[in-house]
């Protein structure tokens, strides 16, 4: 990976990361469904004065638009389930089944996108995997079927919009491409929250700025720098890279939820590193 995109992966990390700590608390307030779809709508809010100097940039023909919106449904879907998922299990579990994302992403690539089958990736993959399996193993006490099923489905959902914009989308302006991802995804989350009569916002000044971060933080930012990343670097590089973002959110985690750092911890982060440099050693050749 480039140095400067490198760069760009540690902010990244630092967003997401912070951001799982930020979710956890949110969804202590509302079921996932509103707070996913509060997400969204601030998401967008936020990213509509941008997207207008941006909109000559916006695909004008049908086909584009198409793959566009089954992007957006696709990202909504595996987002709402992964938050669901998430309520049901402790935030170590969750990190671990979230990360099976990349595992996904290393079936999918070759495939679909013609990556070549690295040793190095195939093993910083699945030391990266097994790291962040260390840095949450005292906090993985049991697993709930269903919730459990829903992260990981969430992971595959994550994984295929990764696949899917590598392959038809990366044409399109990254910028564009998330705004239309949570502008979009509004309109089956309102639909949803509707149907189940949870369409309220609570009046916690916490929960309103949970909201803001993982909106403007992870979202408007954190979700550009994804798919810049997509479009420029290797599609295995970059979901292998992502790793470190758990290794960032233990330590979020200890400084505002609580949780513990112990030994398994410390070597899972070492699993991760090193993990993450296979991953990117072609390109340190």
């Amino acid at each position: 990976m480039k140095p400067s995109n490198l760069l760009l992966l540690f902010l990244l990390a630092f967003l997401w990361g912070l951001g799982w700590s930020a979710t956890k608390i949110a969804l202590s307030y509302v079921p996932p469904s509103s707070f996913v779809l509060h997400r969204f709508i601030f998401s967008a809010i936020a990213m509509f004065p941008v997207f207008l100097i941006l909109r000559k940039r916006i695909p004008h023909d049908n086909k584009t638009l198409g793959k566009l919106l089954l992007l957006c449904s696709i990202n909504a879907f595996g987002v709402t389930v992964t938050n669901i998922g998430l309520v049901g299990e402790s935030s170590g579990i969750g990190a671990v089944l979230t990360y099976t994302q990349p595992l996904f992403v290393f079936c999918l690539a070759i495939p679909f996108l013609n990556e070549r089958l690295k040793i190095a990736k195939l093993a910083g993959t699945a030391i990266g995997f097994a790291g962040v399996v260390f840095l949450f193993l005292s906090s993985i006490n049991s697993l709930t079927f269903a919730f459990s099923m829903l992260m990981i489905l969430g992971a595959f959902f994550w994984a295929a919009t990764a696949i899917y914009y590598k392959r038809f989308l990366s044409h399109v302006d990254s910028f564009v491409t998330n705004f239309f991802q949570w502008a979009f995804g509004i309109i089956p989350l309102a639909a949803l929250n509707l149907y189940t009569g949870s369409f309220f916002f609570p009046k916690e000044t916490t929960y309103l700025w949970m909201v803001l971060y993982t909106a403007i933080g992870s979202a408007c930012i954190g979700w550009t720098i994804w798919l810049y990343l997509l479009r420029k670097e290797d599609a295995i590089v970059v979901s292998g890279s992502s790793f470190i973002v758990p290794l960032i959110a233990l330590f979020f985690g200890w400084l505002f939820l609580g949780e513990n750092i112990t030994a398994e911890s410390i070597l899972g982060s070492a699993l991760v590193l090193l993990g993450v440099f296979l991953v990117n050693r072609k390109n340190h050749k």
